[in-house]
């Protein structure tokens, strides 16, 4: 099956309403996960396809995760850290955004598009951020259709 036939299936799929994306969130200990929790106890709905990783700082995080994340049938991965200047680690979410710049390019490479890796920052009282962020992703990768490695 050549490129152009997967993608064809793939927006067929999505077309027809039967793809619910799954998409792995890599959140920040400090603060991004404090904003999901900030919209689950505000009652806030949002999107439930995303399937949280706590991690103490995104700084951490190893690309070959993401990477694993994909090779394990994830249609999308979503990285959210803590703003600048506000890392508990100090530099942590900065090394994350440049090793996320790295990624998107090598990604690219393998096939996947920008879009199915996304990084931003939420903080701790962010949770409306946090539901649009997550709302935002989802769509975006439901309208690109599934992931066939």
């Amino acid at each position: 099956m050549n490129a152009a036939t997967t993608q064809d299936t793939a927006a067929a799929v999505a077309a027809a309403g039967e793809f619910e994306p799954r998409i792995i969130g890599f959140l920040c200990n400090w603060c991004s996960y404090a904003g999901a929790d900030k919209a689950g106890a505000s009652q806030t709905p949002y999107p439930p396809n995303v399937h949280i990783i706590k991690t103490m700082c995104t700084g951490r995080i190893d690309p070959e995760f993401i990477l694993r994340a994909f090779r394990a049938g994830a249609d999308g991965v979503v990285v959210l850290a803590c703003h600048p200047g506000d890392c508990h680690y100090k530099e942590g979410n900065l090394r994350a955004a440049q090793r996320h710049a790295m990624l998107a390019r090598l990604l690219e490479q393998l096939g996947i598009t920008r879009e199915r890796c996304r990084f931003d920052y939420v903080s701790a009282g962010e949770g409306e951020k946090y539901v649009q962020v997550i709302t935002d992703m989802v769509a975006t990768v439901r309208q690109l259709g599934p992931l066939s490695m």
